[in-house]
């Protein structure tokens, strides 16, 4: 018993806290939320159960924890010219978690989770800080500092999430449908819609077809930031 012991404890003295968050993301990128399992994470890890409830708890707290270290980082990300004004720190940042949730489909479900369930986490308070100064940058006057927050961090997580695998979606769409793929069906389907009721979705076919993601979400950032900075 004491040889096996002084194992467990060599194993345990190993392996880390950062080691286990790493193979976590990993196994999350490859095979979202349901390929984390803890022995998935002992056998890529060559350990026991035991050491990973030592050093991160169960899964629930290993998937916040997770997204707090994802989030964390995408957050710590700050502008390339100085100085910097609000509006390029809030592009900043919001492009951040947009990045992030595109390289980790498996985000978006749970961040959304994070700032429903626990408003009080690092996540929640981390998002409206970083971004609530801004907007107190811009002037925006105090009184409106929680509502005006609340609706560019809304749109934030809305637009990124539109772009992402939600984890228990039943829409049929396949989360590897190629991009193009998708947009050139989608166009062949509004141009079958009669052109004297739908004239509008016959106007924008073309910039559907070939607008992008990032460009488009920075348009969003930018009509908001200037509804912002009218508030009085």
């Amino acid at each position: 018993m004491a040889a096996r012991g002084r194992r467990t404890q060599r194993r345990n003295q190993v392996l880390s806290r950062e080691q286990i968050i790493d193979t976590a993301i990993e196994l999350l990128d490859t095979g979202g939320e349901g390929a984390l399992t803890v022995r998935a994470l002992t056998e890529r890890l060559a350990t026991g159960s035991g050491a990973i409830y030592h050093h991160v708890g169960n899964r629930d707290e290993l998937l916040d924890t997770v997204t707090e270290t994802v989030v964390t980082a995408a957050l710590a990300t700050k502008p390339t010219r100085a100085p910097a004004t609000p509006e390029d720190e809030i592009r900043v940042v919001a492009l951040a978690l947009f990045d992030a949730i595109a390289a980790h489909q498996w985000l978006a479900t749970r961040l959304i989770l994070q700032i429903i369930r626990n408003p009080v986490g690092p996540v929640t308070v981390g998002i409206f800080e970083r971004i609530g100064r801004q907007v107190g940058a811009l002037g925006v006057p105090r009184a409106s500092w929680f509502d005006a927050t609340s609706a560019l961090v809304h749109y934030i997580l809305g637009a990124v999430s539109q772009n992402a695998h939600i984890d228990g979606d039943t829409s049929g769409v396949d989360a590897d449908t190629d991009r193009e793929e998708f947009f050139g069906a989608a166009a062949a389907a509004w141009q079958e819609l009669d052109p004297e009721a739908y004239p509008f979705m016959h106007a924008i076919i073309g910039q559907m077809s070939e607008h992008d993601d990032r460009e488009q979400f920075l348009t969003g950032i930018a009509i908001v930031l200037d509804g912002l900075t009218h508030l009085r």
